[in-house]
């Protein structure tokens, strides 16, 4: 008996061609991202290269009922790409154009499969870049607009969601809209734009983006600085804030986390103390003028050797370690699998918070690292799951309690990895039932047939 989704494919090959494939290989590629949520083999891959064909496949699969996942690089870590009522797994990683640059107006236009990377390298001789950085090279703009992605520059220059200005979307049952626009504010309408950002691929299927872009700074500078104790080291981040210094990155990684780092990445000059890593941009001057006063406010928390450069070969090793921190922790325990958490809560309550999970992950006997973009009141641990039976189960326990002590205390289950699967049991409790039933009042409302990224964000 022929299936709606056999009647999907068959109809789609007419405009795909093989760039709609059931090849077992293909399928189970596309069956799980970066997470520890079980895999679920789509039915079938489809490799869109337009809007247009976007929109065709999504009307298809509207008519038949047929569930549809949105993959950007699968580099997701809580489940958002996993297509767990099968279907078809709608790729847009094909889609690498970059459709307009306007230095001027400092703003482009990308496709939803282009990375971060390929845009930065675009943009270079036009003395232009693109900030928001999320920790890997391999991520999709489409990627960091459908889960609100951020990163370490986003204490100055904002999330995805400050840095995007409009949107083109493939909806539920075909249709294409364009949301915002060129200008940098306007006052008419819905917000549309952010409406979909962070939607996580539930009301449509963004495939092209309108970007803020910043000039690149006259210089730049980073920073070490470690300390005696962690609370040391989370003192002088609130302490950087309140006072003002425009640190572009600040990043904290606890006493586990440097010494996995000091291995993964051969970092010279470090001890397995908790460190801070900063980063300053600006004029010559107004750079060191900034570190200097960073130094000046981390000795008086107790840090101590304080080194910053300006050169770019001695700034990316410092950043790329920070990149790898995830791999430097796998590497501290061979066989173990990583779960990395991420709670944020407001500047404030940032002492408590690490320092509430620091005793959570020593009560548990596991291993789990500490690192953050602490300049917005984001931070990490990666539970290394041991390969015992329950290992799995006292790893997610540990998760728990740290992002309840985050709700406690003002904060989020997640500052930047989103929802998917793993976090929806805390969705209610941080918003509330009435704001909930607003959410999927919504969700009904642009996708009335349930068949956007289904059984994510909400339990049922």
């Amino acid at each position: 008996m022929s299936r709606p989704v056999d009647a999907v494919i068959e109809s789609a090959r007419a405009f795909l061609g093989d760039r709609i494939t059931t090849n077992a290989t293909l399928r189970e590629h596309h069956s799980h991202g970066q997470d520890t949520q079980p895999p679920v083999l789509p039915d079938a891959v489809a490799f869109v290269e337009t809007s247009d064909e976007a929109a065709r496949l999504l009307a298809l699969c509207h008519a038949q009922h047929v569930p549809v996942v949105a993959w950007g690089a699968g580099t997701s870590l809580e489940g958002h790409v996993t297509p767990v009522r099968g279907g078809i797994t709608l790729d847009l990683s094909r889609m690498t154009r970059i459709l307009q640059v306007s230095q001027p107006d400092m703003d482009c236009r990308v496709e939803a499969g282009v990375t971060r990377d390929q845009l930065n390298t675009h943009l270079r001789d036009a003395g232009l870049f693109f900030p928001v950085d999320p920790g890997t090279s391999a991520c999709t703009m489409g990627g960091m607009c459908a889960t609100r992605a951020s990163g370490t520059n986003a204490v100055r220059y904002g999330t995805i969601r400050e840095n995007v200005m409009g949107l083109t979307v493939a909806l539920a049952d075909g249709r294409v809209i364009r949301t915002g626009g060129r200008v940098r504010k306007s006052a008419t309408g819905y917000d549309l734009t952010r409406l979909f950002i962070g939607s996580e691929g539930t009301l449509g299927v963004i495939t092209e983006i309108q970007l803020r872009l910043h000039g690149i700074p006259e210089a730049m500078s980073s920073a070490t600085c470690q300390f005696a104790t962690l609370k040391d080291a989370v003192d002088t981040v609130i302490a950087i804030l309140q006072v003002g210094i425009p640190v572009a990155r600040m990043e904290l990684l606890d006493e586990v986390q440097i010494e996995a780092c000091i291995g993964y990445s051969k970092l010279q000059g470090l001890e397995a103390l908790p460190s801070l890593f900063f980063e300053f941009h600006g004029t010559t001057a107004a750079v060191a003028e900034q570190a200097q006063h960073a130094e000046e406010v981390a000795v008086g928390y107790g840090g101590r050797g304080f080194r910053w450069a300006t050169d770019a070969a001695e700034r990316n090793k410092l950043w790329q370690a920070r990149h790898d921190a995830y791999w430097a922790c796998l590497a501290l325990k061979p066989g173990h699998r990583g779960i990395a958490t991420d709670a944020i809560v407001p500047i404030s309550r940032l002492d408590e918070a690490i320092l509430g999970a620091k005793e959570d992950i020593a009560a548990s006997g596991l291993t789990a690292p500490i690192v953050g973009h602490v300049g917005d009141g984001n931070f990490h641990t990666v539970i290394l799951v041991p390969p015992e039976p329950d290992g799995l189960a006292r790893a997610w326990e540990l998760d728990k309690k740290i992002v309840a002590r985050a709700l406690a205390l003002g904060g989020s289950c997640s500052g930047e990895h989103g929802v998917g699967i793993g976090k929806r049991e805390f969705l209610e409790q941080e918003h509330g039932a009435e704001a909930l039933a607003v959410m999927r009042s919504i969700k009904a409302t642009l996708d009335p047939r349930g068949i956007l990224n289904p059984g994510k964000m909400f339990l049922n």
